[in-house]
């Protein structure tokens, strides 16, 4: 070889090293497309404001899960031995691939502010500042390397298992057990060591969050308090944390009668914590045995209400409805969790269930016996999964004969089997995120606006109302927007949905998914988010309170000042 030949051998060599042939050679083309394609679409609003960081995850998934797709198509391709470009070709079309790529990253990092902008906007929120696009870029790229790290893993430990078992059994054939079984593998590491450990140390640090004493909260010297000295209930074990707060949150007679002008009394709460006994059927029968012994049942109205996953019952619902009673009005809840609701949801749901189910049983039992003239009106309240299993409590063919009087359901998640059926079964010119039931006699909806009053509708002996914000993913998630457009994104959309939404396959479940962890992050009266003003419409709807549009308006100032 002549010395200018080995000049430019070296030059190229510098200038195109065999490490970058190798990289290049390895890359999908297809992968290449797709991933960039599912990031692009990944910046695109869904229902919840990100943030840069939570964004940033989201999109490096989004990369991940296109560029896997990609080159599942890639093998595909290979395996049904249709033809292949060369690898100059090949390495030329990536170069192609990956710089159009990246000046579609570019102009979409530059629109990923303003899309999030429109979003803010809708729910009255500061816009992102302009590194934004800076900071979720880097957090994506990071998130996209550590999953395609875990990717390569799984793809050595195949092709090892691969090449072990090749000795007993055909090449094809041991490919296909080796995927197998390398997923085998990881799927025990994740669900016996990742889930596993990190179920087992949540559970531990929620339940020494849970006996921990809320702050500020007192034991109530009133014996007819739950947690009292002569309550059925212990304040130090019996309550727990969240408990303590309901109890602790519980409005005066005085501050009631100051505002209304009206005699009035003090509302009863009754509390079961997690601790005050071992079995589901004893905290139901406590529940009742504290409610007869504070008098309960000669109120007014009773109301269940089912606590979310960790034992919370909202205080923007129940503080409501006792201004709107005068404070004649009691309300008990028992705790079964003292995980937060997803957790919850995945590691006990039924448990949840089952209590709802025997205190709905103890106190219905309980309340049907009593004189249809002296007893209180009974009304259900359940949030997010407190709704869920507040529906399954109560059978209608178990209390056709005797109902209660109604319900409130705020956020019910989209496993409602209840809630799911209402929806489907709506009235065709009625959207998904507000849908008309058949007549309106016994189901309404409403979110933000006061949609409770239906021209021509009358109430029947049954009034339920589901409280629901369009932009609440834990309602509106759906697994099936992996592969079609959900209902509730036709058009006329919920009020607060960005015009900016648009359904992309897999990329929009995802960012669903993300909107399901964040959505308690959204502000006041959006997302999962309920406000207190709604709920006054909800319940005034439900219990059918005789105030007017002003005194209802005083009401919502007063209690969200």
């Amino acid at each position: 070889m002549s010395v200018v030949a080995r000049l430019q051998t070296r030059l190229r060599r510098f200038i195109w090293p065999g490490w970058a042939t190798r990289v290049l050679g390895s890359l999908s083309i297809p992968g290449l497309i797709l991933a960039t394609l599912f990031f692009a679409a990944s910046l695109t609003p869904s229902l919840i404001p990100r943030t840069d960081d939570v964004q940033g995850i989201l999109s490096g998934l989004s990369l991940a899960a296109g560029y896997g797709l990609g080159v599942f198509f890639h093998w595909l391709w290979s395996y049904l031995e249709l033809p292949e470009p060369s690898e100059r070709v090949h390495n030329t079309l990536v170069l192609i691939a990956g710089g159009g790529a990246a000046l579609i990253v570019l102009a979409f990092l530059w629109q990923a502010t303003e899309w999030q902008n429109t979003i803010r906007e809708l729910m009255d929120q500061e816009p992102v500042d302009g590194g934004f696009p800076v900071r979720l870029g880097l957090i994506a790229a990071a998130v996209f390397a550590a999953t395609l790290a875990v990717a390569r893993l799984f793809q050595l430990l195949v092709r090892f298992l691969a090449q072990h078992l090749r000795r007993f059994i055909p090449r094809r054939l041991s490919n296909v057990i080796g995927v197998v079984a390398a997923a085998a593998v990881f799927w025990a590491v994740i669900d016996g060591v990742v889930l596993e450990y990190g179920l087992r140390t949540a559970d531990r640090s929620f339940q020494q969050f849970d006996v921990r004493e809320y702050p500020g909260a007192e034991q109530p010297a009133n014996p007819d308090r739950t947690g009292s000295a002569e309550s059925l209930i212990s304040w130090e074990e019996g309550l727990g944390r969240q408990g303590q707060r309901f109890i602790s949150d519980t409005p005066a007679a005085a501050d009631i009668a100051d505002f209304t002008g009206e005699r009035a009394l003090d509302p009863i709460r009754v509390y079961v914590g997690l601790n005050a006994a071992e079995e589901i059927e004893e905290r139901a029968r406590l529940a009742l045995q504290e409610l007869l012994r504070v008098d309960a049942f000669d109120r007014s109205v009773l109301i269940l209400a089912t606590p979310t996953g960790r034992g919370w019952v909202d205080n923007r619902a129940i503080a409501p409805v006792e201004y709107l009673h005068n404070g004649d009005i009691a309300t008990v809840a028992v705790q079964y969790s003292y995980l937060p609701s997803w957790l919850s949801l995945m590691s006990e749901s039924q448990y949840g269930h089952e209590t709802a189910q025997a205190v709905f049983a103890e106190i219905y039992s309980y309340w049907k016996q009593l004189p249809a003239d002296a007893r209180p009106e009974l009304y259900l309240y359940g949030l997010s999964l407190g709704a869920l299993n507040s529906e399954r409590a109560a059978d209608l063919y178990d209390v056709i004969g005797d109902p209660f009087n109604g319900a409130l359901w705020a956020g019910p998640p989209f496993r409602s089997e209840t809630w799911r059926d209402i929806t489907r079964q709506r009235q065709p010119d009625s959207p998904a995120w507000l849908p008309r039931f058949r007549d309106s006699s016994v189901v309404r909806f409403t979110n933000q606006e006061n949609h409770l009053d239906i021209p021509g509708a009358s109430w029947g002996p049954m009034r339920i109302v589901y409280l629901q914000y369009a932009s609440d993913p834990i309602t509106f998630f759906e697994p099936q927007a992996l592969y079609r457009k959900p209902e509730w994104m036709q058009s006329p959309r919920g009020p607060d949905v960005s015009p900016d939404l648009t359904w992309y396959p897999v990329v929009t479940m995802m960012q669903l998914a993300v909107d399901v962890a964040i959505g308690d992050a959204a502000p006041r009266g959006y997302g999962h988010v309920y406000a207190t003003e709604h709920y006054i419409d909800s319940w005034q709807a439900v219990t059918a309170t005789e105030w007017s549009e002003d005194e209802l308006e005083w009401l919502k100032r007063h209690l969200t000042d």
